[in-house]
């Protein structure tokens, strides 16, 4: 690595910190020959294949990801930061998983199943692109899927507090 600034390849680390936000370690680093600081920042690389809809394949990108749910989330109660913390939630999944392809239908769940618990706007917005819906009754049965999840969570915050009292 050579410095930013006057390219002398004499390099020190003054700081190293974890930024899990990223998925990344934090370097402060500063030039021995021009003495000026900087950060980089190390990631580790993904090598997750994507297999496609259309049979081809390409490299796993937590950009696109971020682009996607970005997307979804825009006006909702998910913060840009949100939307990056998730990404990392589910890049993380992927490396856990040490599974080196995945499909973008097992990728759309994982998104899918995230979202559905965090903000219920940002579900449907996903799943219009994701699953691709034909009409208005495809979409509709999504809102009953998430309407009769919300009313079944309901219920069992209502008997959970209804047995605290009774005990």
């Amino acid at each position: 690595m050579k410095c930013p600034f006057c390219h002398y390849e004499g390099l020190k680390v003054t700081d190293s910190r974890d930024a899990p936000e990223m998925n990344a370690i934090r370097r402060r680093r500063e030039c021995l020959h021009c003495l000026k600081r900087f950060t980089t920042f190390e990631t580790v690389e993904l090598t997750v294949q994507v297999h496609k809809r259309d049979g081809t394949y390409e490299d796993f990108q937590q950009q696109k990801l971020i682009n996607g749910l970005a997307a979804a989330c825009r006006h909702t109660k998910i913060s840009h930061d949100g939307v990056i913390a998730l990404a990392s939630q589910i890049t993380d999944e992927l490396m856990q998983s040490q599974n080196r392809e995945v499909s973008t239908t097992q990728l759309g769940e994982m998104v899918m199943k995230h979202l559905q618990a965090l903000d219920p706007i940002a579900y449907i917005r996903f799943a219009c692109v994701y699953r691709r819906f034909k009409d208005l009754n495809e979409l509709e049965e999504a809102i009953k899927t998430i309407q009769s999840k919300d009313e079944t969570h309901a219920t069992e915050v209502l008997h959970l507090s209804r047995s605290k009292k009774e005990a």
